[in-house]
């Protein structure tokens, strides 16, 4: 993203973009602001296409108009699905793009083996806004407390992300409740993270699991029950199962090379609070039982897409599987 921020600032614009990945927050913000630093508040030069079946022709017949007393016409295009299926015509398209035009593309998924997603990326920058990691969330939920006057321990931020998770429009949310909450107060306290913030769809996902791990198919599907009245969607819900599995099979491999709860966080990049409550779980499962729910989630993912069964169903019989 060091890309990005040298462009914005040194206002040299390539002619096209893409952000693509998880991280909700950080794709509206990055989008934002490139959408200030080339457009600002000019409706004249600014147009913006959303969501899939685009009128390709209409795209294109827009970036050929020349901006109108600007240096640069700016095109949003949001959530196409362009980047998991081919796109010949935008593709030459862009070889022969006017100058005067710059593209940028905010996308969900994104194929990397695809043709116009290595065609951006040669000819302008493609950034993935993934998760991201623990320290780096600890560093930027820090400085927006401290631009506040506040303080905290590490300790307290390694209970307060626990509880609010790695989605970061999630912690801003909390974190201005936090703010407001000690309004009067310097220091942030555990028991201010533990009244105030919303414990997130991660921690229940991490129920779940604990009570997969003990054989306790009543409480995982009372957990899920929960979750569906949170208007949480299974197929998320089933994403979140695959990654705590495929998190506790890499703290397991780990855990039998000797390495301590800090060694693990680090390599693996996760909170040494979350760590810390993973490794009582891996130590339940066998390496080969963890393995089998990882093969079970992606057999559930497939047979839901290709219709076999509802992803309602198919949460339901990961989550009530016996080994």
């Amino acid at each position: 993203m060091q890309t990005l921020n040298e462009d914005i600032k040194g206002h040299s614009f390539k002619p096209v973009y893409l952000l693509f990945g998880e991280e909700a927050f950080l794709k509206n913000s990055y989008k934002n602001r490139l959408r200030e630093a080339i457009a600002g508040e000019d409706a004249m030069n600014f147009s913006r296409f959303e969501g899939k079946g685009l009128d390709v022709d209409e795209l294109i017949r827009m970036a050929d108009t020349m901006p109108f007393f600007a240096e640069k016409r700016l095109i949003l295009v949001e959530d196409s699905g362009f980047f998991k299926s081919a796109q010949e015509v935008l593709l030459k398209y862009l070889s022969v793009m006017p100058q005067t035009t710059c593209l940028l593309f905010v996308e969900s998924e994104v194929d990397k083996r695809g043709k116009l997603y290595k065609k951006v990326k040669s000819m302008g920058y493609a950034a993935e806004m993934a998760r991201q990691d623990s320290a780096h969330l600890a560093r930027w939920a820090g400085a927006i407390l401290a631009r506040e006057g506040k303080k905290i321990t590490n300790t307290t931020m390694d209970l307060f992300l626990n509880m609010a998770g790695d989605d970061m429009e999630h912690i801003q949310r909390e974190l201005e409740k936090l703010i407001c909450y000690t309004m009067g107060r310097d220091v942030v306290t555990n028991e201010d993270v533990e009244l105030i913030c919303t414990v997130r769809v991660s921690n229940r996902i991490f129920e779940m699991v604990a009570a997969i791990v003990n054989r306790q198919a009543k409480k995982a599907l009372d957990l899920y029950e929960d979750l569906l009245a949170l208007k949480e969607p299974p197929m998320r819900i089933l994403f979140l199962i695959a990654r705590q599995f495929n998190q506790l099979l890499q703290v397991k491999e780990l855990m039998e090379k000797g390495m301590a709860r800090g060694e693990i966080a680090s390599k693996l990049k996760m909170q040494p609070f979350v760590v810390g409550k993973a490794m009582p779980q891996a130590r339940q499962f066998s390496r080969e039982e963890i393995l089998s729910y990882v093969s079970l989630c992606v057999e559930m993912e497939e047979a839901v897409k290709t219709g076999r069964l509802s992803d309602r169903l198919a949460v339901e019989l990961l989550l009530t599987k016996e080994y």
